[in-house]
Formats: structure tokens, sequence, C-alpha cells
């Protein structure tokens, strides 16, 4: 099991999904001769062909459209998104067409297509290159969202949205691709879904997902040299939604933090913390917290967006208030 950097293990799922499905093809903006404005896709045009891989014209409505048309034919398309933010002028084709297109016909289509994108901010990233989009489409029924936070996720997520006859759409996040982790490049292909507790502890649940999982580890362990242990728990897939796992940690603990990168007002987290509102209130020993980026617009200067970005510190201060709470 070698050790790879987040987007070597992108790069490495692509060539098996291309290698093991020749139904499937991958397009996008500069992804063939250049290799992919992050470096996702470098070799696998000399490797598989200008009929396999190759770049459209920068119209996300059009080549979403054309991916439609081709899972509907019998191919398995892989379109990516340069950044997730240029997904929004093609959300007609994403939520009304590529969604609804088993519903639409009675479940006599299927569209197994594949998007990716990545989101979330890096330094210099303005207003309009910094959003962090899952939760406008995970409102959407019919799409399956998933945010891997280590490079064996992005592997193992990658050939499972290859394999799904549902469209998938992947959100990576561009801080994470230089990180590094152990990718198991010979298991078995997962079903989609499931979240996946990282770290177990007894006294409090952190919630996260894609960008902030990493944060949400140091956190707890900040967390341990005050005496307090963390279940942290990430949910990989926000559809299907693995509340399960969640529920039964915090019937557990009787504490939960959520954190994530986007925005906190209609945030996902919002809907993580009503479900346990829900189905655990009983277990509840202190208000659920949410931890997330102000509603505000995402400035350039990088000592601004640190500043405005949940971390390790915000998050274990908030579960140490909820440990310390007392009704």
């Amino acid at each position: 099991m070698p050790e790879l950097r987040y987007i070597q293990a992108v790069n490495a799922a692509l060539r098996w999904s291309l290698a093991s499905h020749p139904d499937t093809i991958y397009f996008g903006e500069d992804v063939a001769l250049p290799g992919g404005p992050f470096g996702a896709t470098k070799g696998l045009y000399d490797e598989f062909g200008k009929s396999r891989i190759f770049d459209t014209p920068i119209t996300e409505q059009a080549f979403l459209g054309m991916a439609l048309g081709a899972s509907l034919t019998g191919l398995r398309p892989i379109a990516e998104i340069m950044y997730v933010d240029f997904a929004f002028v093609a959300m007609d084709q994403i939520v009304n067409q590529i969604a609804t297109a088993r519903y639409a016909s009675g479940g006599r289509n299927k569209a197994p297509l594949l998007i990716r994108a990545q989101q979330g901010f890096s330094p210099g990233s303005c207003s309009q290159h910094s959003h962090s989009a899952e939760a406008y489409f995970a409102h959407t029924p019919g799409l399956r969202i998933g945010l891997p936070s280590t490079p064996d996720d992005a592997y193992q997520m990658i050939r499972s949205g290859v394999q799904s006859d549902d469209p998938v759409l992947l959100l990576e996040t561009r801080m994470l691709y230089p990180t590094k982790g152990i990718v198991r490049l010979d298991t078995a292909v997962e079903d989609i879904g499931g979240a996946r507790t990282i770290r177990a502890g007894k006294d409090v649940t952190i919630v996260s997902w894609g960008s902030m999982v990493p944060s949400a580890l140091d956190a707890a362990d900040v967390l341990t040299a005050r005496g307090i242990e963390a279940d942290v728990i990430d949910l990989r897939w926000l559809s299907p939604l693995d509340m399960t796992t969640v529920i039964e940690s915090v019937s557990r603990t009787g504490r939960l933090v959520i954190t994530h990168e986007a925005n906190l007002t209609g945030g996902f987290g919002g809907e993580i913390a009503a479900r346990c509102a829900e189905e655990a209130f009983a277990h509840l020993k202190a208000p659920i917290v949410r931890i997330a980026t102000p509603d505000v617009h995402f400035p350039a200067a990088p000592s601004l967006q640190i500043a405005l970005l949940p971390n390790a510190q915000s998050i274990a201060e908030a579960a140490t208030r909820l440990v310390g709470y007392q009704k």
C-alpha cells in the first residue's frame, strides 16, 4: 500500500477507471494535453488517447449536458468542473436534468455519470473561487454527494462513483491535494455511502467532512491534552447520509460539535443538528454547536481567509464549553 499525495490518488483512481471500464470517457477544461489544472489527469491523455480523454470549451452547461447524453446512451462519462463555483452556470443541467433522469423516465433510463470538482478556499482565491457548495447539491434528490478528506478516500470514492448507476458529484478540497496518506490500491470497490469514525472518545462527538476533517482531528489532540476524549466522525457522503453512525455516537457522548468550511446559515451542519435533535434529544447533555465560516463573502487576502475559517482551536474551545455545560 503506497503513500500517495491526494492528487496522486485522484490520478490513480482515474487511471483505474479508464483502464477498467472501456465505456468510460473523461472530459473538461484543460484535462487532456495540459494534464488538468491541478495535475489530476497527468499522463492520461498519452495513455488513453483523444477518444477517451479530451478538452471541452469553457461551457459547463454544454459539457454537462453532453455527459448526461453520453450516460443515457451506454457510456460512463466523468466530467471535471475546474472550480465548483463554475457549476452554478449549469444548475439546470445538474438539478433539472441529470438528477431527474431516472425518475422522469419511470426508471427506464439511468445516468451513470461522475462529476468531479474541487472547492473551498486557497490563498489568494476570491469570493468567486472559494465556495463550499455541498449544501446546494445535497438538497437535490437523485444525486450522490461525496467529499473525500484523505488520499485513500479520494481513490476509493472515485472508483465507487464510476461504477454507480446514479449520478455522483465528488467535491474535493484543493488545499488537501498536497497531503499524503496510505492508499489501498488493490481493495474491492466500495458501495457508495457510509460515515467513518476516525477517532474514538466518550465525552463529545465532533462531526465533519471534507476540508475540515484534519482540523477536527487536530482539535481532538487539543482536547486530549485537556482530559477530554472526542469521537471524531468523517461523514464522507452527504447523500446517502449515514445518520446511524452519528446518532449512535451522540447517544453515547451526549454532546455534539459540527464543523464545516461552508457558511453557517444554510450549511449542511444544520441538517445534522436537526436530525440529532429529532432522534437523540433525550441523550443530549448540552446544546448542539456548529462551527463554520461566517456568512460573508470570502476575501482574497490570505490573512483574512485564515481569520474567517474554523480551526482546531475554535473547534476545541466549542467542545470544551459543551463538556463544562450545566443545564
